[in-house]
């Protein structure tokens, strides 16, 4: 049983038994908070001290009706009291505060906080201390308390034994917000949308947001703010939480051009001149741009004249992405050797040089921040391991995509290289990652369990904390294997059903939305997928019958089988639901998961209800080739092109067919590590995915080169000939020896066959590889790649 399976009859035995999927723990004794006074220090405090205690009795006004009285004094009535401040703040309060091994402050590192119930003497209230090292510390601290209480409507408790003092292992903790037309969500949204998610992200340890000001200048329609407006917005919603802000400004144009060089100077003065809030700028090396090191430090040196004129304790930091080795060998040089009093640190994003040995390479008194992309699912920095095609021609790019086993591993294996992270992010279908990310950020150790469960429990409900968490788990294992034999994904839309039929509230909120789209989503494709494929084997056993009823009949009788999926599509009540769940989600929020419906800025940038109709067989590819057999004027040839379409993936005893990117079609593929033990993909390569149409679904996914691709059990006295598809060339060795082409085409589709000396396969098996060649002077697309491998069995041998 594989562990889609286990997960599966879990959630089936859950559903039967009427618990969790995991055991529940009985509950701690609580302390009721509900007619509790918040008591904050009188006087002047730090803005994120300020912020604290408004940001905790809206939010829990928000999940409980019920309006907390801020005050600066402690109740006259025995009233619970919930005291948050800072630890100098604190003195006067000091012989109220509890103690733990003789210290009653234990936290004192920048951001640090402490929380604290101390019990009422002789039944009366309690009292819940948060405590913060600093004003970010207090307001950090709301936000954890916030995320262990538990909200009803007109109720609020937390559990007595609750105690914790901590502080964040690394100081950089943010997110790109960026408000262009390129996103997927963000571009929807006002001012009040932003400071809300902030608020929200800062619950989850969030300390700093980047914007991008210039980049993208398309217009969206949905914009409710120039540009420029947003923009000074979002640097006032910083200074209002006392959170850091970045800038996202690249040079997208020749720097060799002065003209322009000094107008963008220009520009970006007035951004300095006007925001209330920078705290540093990021200029990405590459992607976009595309000048080396020799134009862009002077331009970083120009720009730094300008940028502490109005903000003096703002740095810049640079990314090396897309720089080559003499490029990348040029800046750290300089900045060994210079030591630039501009530069903050190093950022390393996609396309950047290993973040290993960037640290090792940059001075220690430079810090170095992660950007790593949380937002995409293929074609990118960190792609799904393996994924199914069938999700990768309908949920592209940016679906809902929580990842938090994935994502916990990869943090905790390269976070210890950096000082922290910014994540790349182009709108809320990533909401869960940017929460997962902030936590381990405050603490990479943190169990992913109780991270899910806070998640669930802060945006969904106390009541569905554990049931929440187990169904945004599930929505990662779906991913997991071919999804054709994954039965968990049934199981994960039972579990999120039985929550949206047992708590109707959760449909109210945007979060519940977007995930429950995704697990309806998921089951759909499923479906469709089992059922398409039944239609294409049946088309197949009708092109079987060509030469007893004719090609053109059996053409016909094929295109008829096809054409159910138009008329038949299973279950057309879920994807009735997920339409009206796109379409919920885009009046709650802004997510536009239409390009024509919802103003979408492209088809892979979210728009997963473009590709409900999507085919996921071979039905298009089929259908083209129909058509130019039924060119032919010879019934023999239409036969046999026919029946060339029928074994294409079947070719026969003794014959092997290996879909090379499919991880359930390619049996002989050897896959060596997985993101377990190398999820950065340094040391294993993923099959990638492209957009092709009319081409058959094998040509859509492949793999630079397959690690290695090894057969046994061959016959030991038959020859064998190697057939591969794919792009460009294809450099293949059969246990070491270079084979020699007898066919040799570089187009994609068009065949490449190989014979195998006999002596390599007198042992009855053979190990195949490919050597690399350089095309790094190309674009990637046009890179060679490999998508079909045969080992085809010479037909004379057979019974031999």
């Amino acid at each position: 049983m594989n562990s889609s399976e286990r997960y599966a009859l879990g959630c089936i035995l859950c559903l039967a038994l009427h618990v969790t999927p995991m055991d529940a723990v009985g509950a701690a004794t609580s302390i009721d908070l509900s007619r509790a006074a918040i008591v904050v220090r009188p006087g002047e405090r730090e803005a994120a001290e300020t912020m604290a205690a408004t940001i905790f009795a809206d939010e829990v006004k928000t999940r409980t009706g019920i309006a907390l009285a801020i005050q600066n004094a402690w109740p006259r009535d025995d009233r619970a009291v919930i005291a948050i401040t800072t630890r100098d703040g604190a003195a006067p309060w000091s012989k109220r505060l509890p103690r733990r091994d003789g210290a009653g402050l234990p936290e004192t590192k920048p951001e640090g906080y402490a929380i604290r119930v101390q019990p009422g003497k002789s039944g009366s209230a309690p009292t819940v201390f948060v405590i913060g090292a600093d004003g970010r510390g207090a307001m950090f601290g709301a936000g954890r308390l916030l995320r262990n209480l538990h909200c009803a409507s007109g109720a609020l408790t937390l559990d007595a034994s609750f105690d914790i003092a901590t502080a964040p292992v690394y100081p950089i903790r943010g997110h790109q917000l960026g408000y262009r037309a390129h996103s997927n969500t963000y571009d929807a949204w006002t001012p009040e949308h932003y400071e809300q998610y902030i608020r929200e992200l800062i619950v989850f340890g969030t300390n700093s947001v980047e914007a991008i000001p210039y980049q993208d200048q398309r217009h969206s329609p949905l914009m409710k703010l120039s540009r420029e407006a947003m923009n000074l917005a979002l640097s006032g919603i910083c200074a209002k939480y006392d959170i850091d802000l970045w800038v996202w400004a690249p040079a997208s144009f020749d720097l060799n051009d002065q003209t322009q060089r000094a107008s963008e100077l220009e520009l970006l003065d007035k951004l300095y001149r006007t925001c209330p809030r920078i705290s540093a700028i990021f200029f990405p090396g590459g992607d976009p741009g595309d000048n080396p090191p020799q134009l862009v430090i002077p331009y970083l040196e120009d720009s730094y004249k300008l940028l502490v004129r109005h903000h003096p304790n703002a740095k810049i930091w640079v990314s090396l992405q897309k720089f080559d080795p003499d490029e990348i060998t040029y800046f750290f040089n300089h900045v060994v050797q210079h030591k630039p009093k501009w530069l903050g640190g190093l950022v390393s994003g996609p396309s950047s040089p290993d973040m290993r040995s960037s640290r090792a390479r940059l001075p220690k008194q430079y810090r170095h921040r992660w950007y790593p992309d949380i937002t995409h699912t293929m074609r990118c920095q960190y792609p799904v391991e393996w994924w199914d095609p069938a999700f990768a021609f309908t949920l592209g790019r940016e679906p809902t995509n929580p990842r938090p086993m994935f994502y916990s591993t990869m943090y905790r294996q390269l976070g210890p290289y950096t000082d922290g992270f910014a994540t790349y992010s182009d709108g809320i279908n990533d909401d869960f990652n940017k929460a997962l990310w902030s936590t381990l950020g405050w603490d990479p150790n943190t169990n992913i369990r109780e991270i899910l469960v806070e998640y669930a429990r802060f945006f969904f409900s106390s009541d569905v904390d554990k049931t929440g968490a187990d169904a945004l788990l599930g929505l990662e294992n779906n991913f997991q294997g071919p999804l054709a034999e994954n039965a968990g994904v049934d199981g994960v839309l039972a579990l999120w059903q039985r929550l949206e039929t047992r708590h109707p509230e959760l449909l109210k909120q945007w979060r519940f939305q977007i995930h429950l789209m995704r697990a309806y989503y998921d089951a759909y494709m499923r479906h469709r997928l089992l059922f398409e494929n039944g239609l294409e084997a049946e088309a197949l056993r009708v092109l079987g019958r060509a030469a007893e009823i004719g090609a053109d009949r059996a053409m016909d009788e094929a295109q008829a089988v096809f054409a159910r999926a138009d008329t038949e599509t299973p279950n057309p009540q879920w994807r009735a639901r997920i339409e009206k769940l796109g379409e919920t989600a885009f009046k709650a929020i802004g997510y536009q998961t239409s390009v024509e419906r919802f103003q979408g800025s492209g088809a892979n940038r979210g728009c997963v209800l473009d590709f409900l109709s999507t085919p996921l067989n071979n039905r298009v590819w089929t259908e083209n080739e129909f058509t130019n057999i039924r060119k032919l004027t010879g019934e023999t040839e239409k036969i046999a092109r026919l029946d060339m379409i029928r074994t294409w993936e079947n070719p026969g005893p003794g014959s092997y067919y290996d879909n090379v990117g499919h991880p359930g079609k390619s049996p002989h593929v050897v896959r060596g590590e997985n993101d377990s033990t190398d999820p950065s993909g340094l040391r294993h390569d993923n099959p990638g995915h492209a957009v092709r149409d009319n081409h058959r679904v094998a040509w859509r996914h492949y793999m630079r080169w397959p690690p290695a691709m090894f057969y046994e059990s061959l016959d030991r006295e038959a020859t064998y000939t190697l057939r591969v598809t794919g792009q460009g060339h294809s450099p293949v060795r059969a246990d070491g020896v270079r084979l020699v082409p007898s066919k040799y085409s570089t187009n994609m589709g068009e065949f490449k066959e190989f014979p195998i000396p006999t002596a390599l396969t007198r042992d009855g098996q053979v190990r195949l590889t490919w050597d690399e060649v350089d095309e790094e002077h190309m674009n990637w697309r046009q890179h060679s790649h490999v998508a079909e491998v045969w080992l085809l069995k010479d037909a004379s041998a057979e019974g031999a």
